[in-house]
């Protein structure tokens, strides 16, 4: 089934210890609809300004990303991001961020033939415009949120009454600590699940991620990758990933969710191996699918 994806295309500039990238492709929306592709059709939805790369416009078609939801405002440049990764790639810092053509709340243009995608992935964005996408989304099967520390702080209340309207949340430990003031994953996500959603999926980095759902916990450790490249969109990939597997399955069973997170985590793993999208472009399904079969070795059944 298809997977609609609403989030950030912007232009990214990378510096990590294994070199410099200027004004890459990046953006949220840009690696999660990148990473569903692999399993489902994926539609985008975002905005970029006039300098906006039609190269970039290109490399997603090429993987199959419909783009008829992705507006050009000519006027506008498109948000741009500048950050410097340590030794340790877990410590990064911005140099700089320009929202640009998304500084404002972004009210998204949906095109017909996307208003009755049933999978939704809310990507890392303003809770004001992931909730008017969902004003022009018809009975969505699934809808899953992404949120951030901006968010959390700046726009709390929003961000509480979307979360009335979503079935799952994806956030990092620290930001579910910061939503719920709890440290301990399990009671973070119990809390969260207080809030509207019915699943959470908690990324810890390095320890992997966790799905806690009322009835069901699900573990998956991270993949052993041997050179970090350039983390970034690893986050995002593994969201895209997670909800491309889920639709392309078109269920929430155990099977399901424990696939999908399998196949998040090998996903992310094969695009932190590169500057951008300079290797996870060349990714195969039949890539993703042998590591996947590797990983699933690795673990202990």
């Amino acid at each position: 089934m298809p997977l609609l994806t609403i989030g950030s295309a912007a232009y990214d500039t990378l510096e990590t210890p294994y070199g410099f990238r200027d004004r890459s492709l990046g953006g949220s929306g840009v690696y999660a609809s990148f990473a569903a592709s692999f399993f489902t059709e994926s539609r985008l939805i975002g905005v970029v300004g006039g300098d906006w790369k039609p190269e970039y416009s290109g490399l997603l078609r090429s993987r199959g990303v419909d783009l008829d939801g992705l507006e050009t405002r000519l006027e506008a440049k498109t948000t741009y991001w500048s950050g410097r990764y340590f030794d340790d790639m877990n410590a990064r810092e911005t140099l700089c961020f320009e929202g640009n053509v998304m500084s404002e709340t972004y009210i998204p243009i949906v095109p017909e033939s996307y208003k009755t995608t049933p999978y939704v992935f809310l990507g890392n964005g303003s809770p004001l415009t992931d909730m008017a996408l969902l004003d022009a989304i018809e009975k969505p099967k699934l809808v899953v949120a992404d949120t951030m520390d901006f968010y959390i702080n700046g726009m709390r209340n929003e961000l509480l009454a979307l979360l009335q309207r979503v079935d799952g949340l994806i956030l990092n430990d620290s930001e579910s600590e910061l939503l719920t003031g709890r440290r301990d994953v399990l009671t973070a996500a119990r809390l969260i699940m207080d809030m509207g959603p019915r699943f959470v999926v908690i990324k810890r980095g390095a320890y992997g991620a966790m799905y806690i759902s009322s009835d069901a916990t699900y573990l998956v450790p991270a993949f052993p990758t041997q050179k970090v490249v350039d983390p970034t969109g690893a986050g995002d990939a593994f969201a895209g990933a997670m909800m491309g597997s889920l639709a392309e399955s078109g269920d929430l069973s155990p099977e399901s969710v424990k696939s999908a997170l399998l196949y998040a985590t090998v996903v992310a793993s094969l695009n932190i191996e590169g500057f951008a999208l300079e290797r996870f472009q060349y990714v195969t399904r039949a890539d993703v699918d042998k590591r996947a079969a590797e990983f699933r070795k690795m673990l202990v059944s």
